[in-house]
Protein backbone atom coordinates (compact mmCIF):
# COMPACT_ATOMS: atom_id res chain seq x y z
CA UNK A 1 0.00 0.00 0.00
CA UNK A 2 1.15 3.63 -0.84
CA UNK A 3 -0.12 6.71 1.18
CA UNK A 4 -0.40 10.03 0.29
CA UNK A 5 -0.24 12.03 3.13
CA UNK A 6 -0.87 15.56 3.62
CA UNK A 7 -2.66 18.08 6.19
CA UNK A 8 -3.76 21.54 6.94
CA UNK A 9 -1.65 22.77 9.58
CA UNK A 10 0.95 22.98 7.05
CA UNK A 11 4.70 20.96 6.94
CA UNK A 12 5.83 22.09 9.81
CA UNK A 13 3.52 20.69 12.10
CA UNK A 14 3.99 18.09 15.02
CA UNK A 15 0.58 16.06 13.83
CA UNK A 16 2.15 15.62 10.16
CA UNK A 17 5.59 14.49 11.38
CA UNK A 18 3.63 12.02 13.76
CA UNK A 19 1.82 10.21 11.10
CA UNK A 20 4.52 10.30 8.59
CA UNK A 21 6.86 8.47 11.26
CA UNK A 22 4.24 5.88 12.11
CA UNK A 23 2.73 5.20 8.77
CA UNK A 24 6.13 4.98 7.50
CA UNK A 25 7.16 1.91 9.57
CA UNK A 26 4.10 -0.18 7.92
CA UNK A 27 4.07 1.18 4.49
CA UNK A 28 5.23 3.58 1.84
CA UNK A 29 4.06 7.08 2.50
CA UNK A 30 4.64 10.09 0.27
CA UNK A 31 3.85 13.68 2.00
CA UNK A 32 2.27 16.33 0.09
CA UNK A 33 1.92 19.16 2.32
CA UNK A 34 0.65 23.13 2.34
CA UNK A 35 3.66 25.33 2.98
CA UNK A 36 1.60 27.07 5.66
CA UNK A 37 -1.04 26.95 7.84
CA UNK A 38 -4.34 26.17 6.22
CA UNK A 39 -7.16 25.41 9.02
CA UNK A 40 -10.53 25.79 8.05
CA UNK A 41 -10.60 26.44 4.20
CA UNK A 42 -12.60 23.20 3.32
CA UNK A 43 -12.23 21.85 -0.05
CA UNK A 44 -11.19 25.49 -1.10
CA UNK A 45 -8.90 25.09 -4.77
CA UNK A 46 -6.77 27.95 -5.64
CA UNK A 47 -8.10 27.49 -9.86
CA UNK A 48 -12.05 27.82 -8.49
CA UNK A 49 -11.39 30.47 -6.27
CA UNK A 50 -11.66 34.43 -7.21
CA UNK A 51 -9.37 35.40 -4.33
CA UNK A 52 -6.96 32.73 -5.09
CA UNK A 53 -4.09 32.86 -7.92
CA UNK A 54 -4.76 29.84 -9.65
CA UNK A 55 -0.74 28.85 -9.83
CA UNK A 56 0.97 27.29 -6.88
CA UNK A 57 4.44 26.43 -6.36
CA UNK A 58 5.80 22.87 -5.50
CA UNK A 59 8.89 22.03 -3.77
CA UNK A 60 11.18 19.07 -3.01
CA UNK A 61 11.16 17.71 0.86
CA UNK A 62 12.78 15.07 2.29
CA UNK A 63 9.34 13.27 2.81
CA UNK A 64 8.04 14.43 -0.65
CA UNK A 65 6.54 17.27 -1.55
CA UNK A 66 5.36 20.93 -0.64
CA UNK A 67 2.65 23.17 -1.94
CA UNK A 68 2.07 26.56 -1.54
CA UNK A 69 -1.52 26.08 -2.21
CA UNK A 70 -5.09 24.61 0.37
CA UNK A 71 -5.05 20.76 1.75
CA UNK A 72 -7.24 20.16 -1.77
CA UNK A 73 -4.80 21.64 -3.80
CA UNK A 74 -1.96 19.55 -2.02
CA UNK A 75 -4.22 15.92 -2.98
CA UNK A 76 -5.03 17.06 -6.60
CA UNK A 77 -0.99 17.75 -6.81
CA UNK A 78 -0.67 14.07 -5.37
CA UNK A 79 -2.96 12.68 -7.56
CA UNK A 80 -2.53 13.92 -10.61
CA UNK A 81 0.88 15.85 -11.06
CA UNK A 82 3.87 13.85 -9.08
CA UNK A 83 5.60 10.80 -10.34
CA UNK A 84 4.13 8.79 -7.68
CA UNK A 85 0.47 9.58 -8.82
CA UNK A 86 -0.46 6.43 -10.29
CA UNK A 87 0.81 4.23 -6.74
CA UNK A 88 -1.47 6.22 -4.16
CA UNK A 89 -3.83 3.72 -2.49
CA UNK A 90 -5.36 5.94 0.13
CA UNK A 91 -5.04 9.04 0.87
CA UNK A 92 -4.61 10.19 4.83
CA UNK A 93 -5.09 13.69 5.84
CA UNK A 94 -3.68 14.43 9.75
CA UNK A 95 -3.21 14.54 12.31
CA UNK A 96 -5.11 17.70 12.95
CA UNK A 97 -4.77 19.46 15.93
CA UNK A 98 -8.04 19.42 17.30
CA UNK A 99 -10.89 17.08 16.64
CA UNK A 100 -13.28 17.62 13.42
CA UNK A 101 -16.64 16.70 14.43
CA UNK A 102 -20.17 17.89 13.70
CA UNK A 103 -21.61 18.22 10.53
CA UNK A 104 -21.05 21.96 10.12
CA UNK A 105 -17.51 21.40 11.17
CA UNK A 106 -16.80 18.82 8.59
CA UNK A 107 -17.72 21.23 5.79
CA UNK A 108 -15.36 23.91 6.85
CA UNK A 109 -12.21 21.84 7.79
CA UNK A 110 -9.70 21.64 5.71
CA UNK A 111 -8.30 18.30 7.41
CA UNK A 112 -11.78 17.02 5.95
CA UNK A 113 -12.27 18.72 2.70
CA UNK A 114 -8.32 17.09 1.80
CA UNK A 115 -10.27 13.85 1.94
CA UNK A 116 -13.41 14.75 0.33
CA UNK A 117 -11.05 15.84 -2.88
CA UNK A 118 -9.33 12.88 -2.75
CA UNK A 119 -12.98 10.78 -3.07
CA UNK A 120 -14.02 13.07 -5.87
CA UNK A 121 -10.92 12.32 -7.55
CA UNK A 122 -12.00 8.79 -7.06
CA UNK A 123 -9.27 7.70 -4.35
CA UNK A 124 -10.47 6.49 -0.79
CA UNK A 125 -9.34 8.80 1.99
CA UNK A 126 -9.05 9.04 5.66
CA UNK A 127 -8.80 12.16 7.47
CA UNK A 128 -7.51 11.97 11.25
CA UNK A 129 -7.62 14.54 14.01
CA UNK A 130 -6.28 14.79 17.35
CA UNK A 131 -8.07 15.85 20.27
CA UNK A 132 -6.99 15.90 24.22
CA UNK A 133 -9.77 15.44 26.73
CA UNK A 134 -8.57 17.96 29.30
CA UNK A 135 -7.10 20.61 27.07
CA UNK A 136 -9.04 20.19 23.74
CA UNK A 137 -5.87 20.36 21.99
CA UNK A 138 -3.37 18.14 22.16
CA UNK A 139 -0.07 19.45 23.74
CA UNK A 140 2.69 19.63 21.33
CA UNK A 141 5.66 18.79 23.36
CA UNK A 142 4.79 16.29 26.01
CA UNK A 143 3.85 12.90 26.37
CA UNK A 144 0.00 13.99 26.30
CA UNK A 145 0.65 14.60 22.64
CA UNK A 146 -0.03 12.91 18.81
CA UNK A 147 2.06 9.98 19.59
CA UNK A 148 -0.87 7.65 20.61
CA UNK A 149 -2.67 9.68 17.94
CA UNK A 150 -0.48 8.07 15.35
CA UNK A 151 -0.07 4.83 16.80
CA UNK A 152 -3.60 4.03 16.70
CA UNK A 153 -3.97 5.44 13.04
CA UNK A 154 -1.34 3.48 12.06
CA UNK A 155 -3.06 0.42 13.60
CA UNK A 156 -6.37 1.32 12.01
CA UNK A 157 -4.46 1.91 8.96
CA UNK A 158 -2.53 -1.29 9.35
CA UNK A 159 -6.54 -2.84 9.39
CA UNK A 160 -7.92 -0.78 6.00
CA UNK A 161 -4.51 -3.06 3.67
CA UNK A 162 -6.40 -5.73 1.68
CA UNK A 163 -9.79 -4.87 2.76
CA UNK A 164 -12.58 -3.48 0.32
CA UNK A 165 -13.95 -1.53 2.86
CA UNK A 166 -14.21 1.05 0.28
CA UNK A 167 -15.75 -0.73 -2.70
CA UNK A 168 -19.11 0.08 -1.28
CA UNK A 169 -20.91 3.45 -0.61
CA UNK A 170 -18.01 4.50 1.87
CA UNK A 171 -15.71 7.10 -0.04
CA UNK A 172 -13.81 8.73 3.07
CA UNK A 173 -13.68 8.24 6.65
CA UNK A 174 -13.29 10.76 9.17
CA UNK A 175 -11.49 10.03 12.55
CA UNK A 176 -11.00 11.37 15.77
CA UNK A 177 -8.62 9.98 18.16
CA UNK A 178 -7.66 11.00 22.15
CA UNK A 179 -4.02 12.05 23.17
CA UNK A 180 -4.44 8.95 25.88
CA UNK A 181 -4.85 5.46 24.72
CA UNK A 182 -8.60 5.13 23.73
CA UNK A 183 -10.04 1.44 24.79
CA UNK A 184 -12.14 1.38 22.01
CA UNK A 185 -13.41 2.31 19.00
CA UNK A 186 -17.01 3.73 17.83
CA UNK A 187 -18.71 4.01 14.68
CA UNK A 188 -20.76 7.53 14.30
CA UNK A 189 -22.42 10.04 13.07
CA UNK A 190 -22.04 13.59 12.40
CA UNK A 191 -24.01 15.62 14.83
CA UNK A 192 -25.67 19.23 12.94
CA UNK A 193 -26.12 21.01 15.71
CA UNK A 194 -24.73 24.38 15.58
CA UNK A 195 -25.69 28.22 16.34
CA UNK A 196 -24.28 31.34 15.56
CA UNK A 197 -24.86 34.80 16.61
CA UNK A 198 -23.15 38.54 15.15
CA UNK A 199 -22.82 40.50 18.14
CA UNK A 200 -21.11 44.14 18.73
CA UNK A 201 -17.62 44.52 19.58
CA UNK A 202 -15.26 47.11 22.36
CA UNK A 203 -14.64 49.03 18.67
CA UNK A 204 -18.65 49.39 17.91
CA UNK A 205 -18.00 46.72 14.72
CA UNK A 206 -19.51 43.45 14.59
CA UNK A 207 -18.27 39.86 15.24
CA UNK A 208 -19.62 36.46 14.87
CA UNK A 209 -19.94 34.68 17.83
CA UNK A 210 -20.39 30.51 16.51
CA UNK A 211 -21.23 27.72 19.22
CA UNK A 212 -19.55 24.76 17.74
CA UNK A 213 -20.66 23.11 20.68
CA UNK A 214 -24.15 24.00 20.43
CA UNK A 215 -26.02 21.69 22.75
CA UNK A 216 -24.01 23.22 25.58
CA UNK A 217 -22.37 26.20 27.08
CA UNK A 218 -18.75 26.88 26.06
CA UNK A 219 -15.94 28.57 27.78
CA UNK A 220 -12.86 30.42 26.97
CA UNK A 221 -12.27 31.69 22.85
CA UNK A 222 -15.27 29.30 22.01
CA UNK A 223 -13.44 26.11 22.36
CA UNK A 224 -14.71 23.47 25.56
CA UNK A 225 -12.03 23.08 28.35
CA UNK A 226 -12.24 19.52 30.06
CA UNK A 227 -14.44 17.68 27.79
CA UNK A 228 -15.27 15.34 30.27
CA UNK A 229 -17.92 18.14 31.69
CA UNK A 230 -20.20 16.91 28.64
CA UNK A 231 -21.27 13.75 29.77
CA UNK A 232 -24.58 12.81 28.64
CA UNK A 233 -25.39 16.04 26.52
CA UNK A 234 -25.19 14.63 22.97
CA UNK A 235 -26.90 11.29 21.54
CA UNK A 236 -24.89 7.82 22.06
CA UNK A 237 -24.40 7.59 18.39
CA UNK A 238 -22.97 10.97 17.67
CA UNK A 239 -19.32 11.48 16.49
CA UNK A 240 -19.13 14.35 19.49
CA UNK A 241 -20.56 12.14 22.59
CA UNK A 242 -17.45 9.48 21.30
CA UNK A 243 -15.07 12.22 21.93
CA UNK A 244 -16.29 13.52 24.83
CA UNK A 245 -16.06 9.44 25.90
CA UNK A 246 -12.59 9.64 25.08
CA UNK A 247 -13.40 6.75 22.61
CA UNK A 248 -12.07 6.90 18.76
CA UNK A 249 -14.60 8.21 16.61
CA UNK A 250 -14.98 6.65 13.25
CA UNK A 251 -17.70 8.43 10.79
CA UNK A 252 -18.09 6.67 7.75
CA UNK A 253 -18.79 8.95 4.98
CA UNK A 254 -19.68 9.61 0.91
CA UNK A 255 -19.07 12.55 -1.23
CA UNK A 256 -21.23 15.37 -1.18
CA UNK A 257 -23.28 16.54 -1.94
CA UNK A 258 -26.66 14.04 -0.46
CA UNK A 259 -29.37 13.22 -3.33
CA UNK A 260 -33.03 13.16 -1.55
CA UNK A 261 -35.52 11.95 -2.79
CA UNK A 262 -38.48 14.73 -4.74
CA UNK A 263 -41.17 15.31 -1.86
CA UNK A 264 -44.12 16.26 -3.60
CA UNK A 265 -44.33 19.56 -2.40
CA UNK A 266 -41.52 20.67 -4.89
CA UNK A 267 -42.92 17.98 -7.64
CA UNK A 268 -45.73 20.20 -7.58
CA UNK A 269 -43.93 23.30 -7.17
CA UNK A 270 -41.90 22.50 -10.71
CA UNK A 271 -45.48 21.69 -12.45
CA UNK A 272 -47.12 24.60 -11.49
CA UNK A 273 -44.28 26.56 -12.69
CA UNK A 274 -43.89 24.94 -16.09
CA UNK A 275 -48.03 25.48 -16.15
CA UNK A 276 -47.62 29.35 -15.70
CA UNK A 277 -43.96 29.77 -16.38
CA UNK A 278 -44.65 30.90 -20.73
CA UNK A 279 -46.80 33.62 -19.65
CA UNK A 280 -44.30 35.53 -16.85
CA UNK A 281 -43.28 38.59 -17.93
CA UNK A 282 -39.88 40.01 -17.83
Amino acid sequence: MHLLLTNDDGIGSPGLAALYEALSAITTVTVVAPAADQSGVGRTRSDLSFELDNRITIDDHEWGYVVDGTPADCVAVGLRHIPEADEIDLVVSGANDGPNVGSYILGHSGTVGAAVEAAFLGTPAVAVSGYDRETYFPEDNDDRSFGPIAAATRELIGLLDGRSLFDGEIDYLNINVPTEPAERVVVTRPLADYDTAVVATDDGEKAFESNYWATHPVDGDGFPIGLERYADDYPAWSDRAAVVDGAISLTPLGTPQSIVDTPPALAELVERYNETGADIEP
